[in-house]
């Protein structure tokens, strides 16, 4: 289950009846291809199959998903009303086990979160620091802003332990479906 995302939905109606939806979406896609597609299932059989970013209609609203370079980074059930809340993740999954952590000690979720997003945060400060640098070395633009000089320099290993580090938080706040622009986008 580490090489797929599979979340579920299970609505009532008012007679009892059950209906359960399964969003499986593979990781082991081409991302950059365009062509990642998530199924649904609808009571254990396949019902559609869509290229992300998917919207499928279901009884009552919609389900939507969408893929960032880490993994999904939204897999919610948006009623007719509007009210929108996230699928339960499979257990087996990678993301139930997440979940799971998260249920039982939620202290330590808090904790391994923040320490993601505060790596992202330094990838992200020492990203710019090095494009900052890179930017203004030719003469033509030093001669008009100046040559930046980062107040950080890393050796190669440095460099290698920083994306190692960065894929891991990135992997983790996928795996919660936690997406933000400004720290996710630029590593995935």
């Amino acid at each position: 289950m580490a090489t797929r995302a599979l979340f579920h939905l299970r609505t009532g109606d008012a007679t009892g009846w059950c209906t359960d939806y399964a969003v499986d979406v593979r990781h082991g896609q081409n991302q950059g291809s365009g062509n990642v597609k998530a199924e649904l299932y609808v009571d254990g059989r396949q019902h559609a199959v869509c290229r992300l970013p998917a919207v499928f209609t279901v009884e009552g609203g919609t389900i939507e998903v969408a893929m960032s370079g880490f993994g999904l980074k939204r897999c919610h059930y948006v009623t007719d009303e509007g009210y929108e809340h996230q699928l339960t993740p499979d257990p087996a999954s990678a993301e139930g086990h997440r979940a799971t952590l998260a249920r039982k000690h939620p202290t330590l979720s808090r904790v391994i979160g923040f320490f993601s997003a505060v790596a992202l945060a330094i990838a992200l400060a020492l990203l710019v620091s090095q494009l900052a640098k890179k930017l203004t070395k030719p003469p033509e633009i030093a001669r008009h802003v100046g040559e930046f000089s980062s107040p950080v320099h890393l050796s190669v290993w440095m460099n290698i332990a920083v994306v190692l580090v960065t894929l891991a938080a990135s992997t983790e706040r996928a795996l919660r479906l936690r997406y933000s622009r400004l720290l996710d986008s630029g590593a995935g």
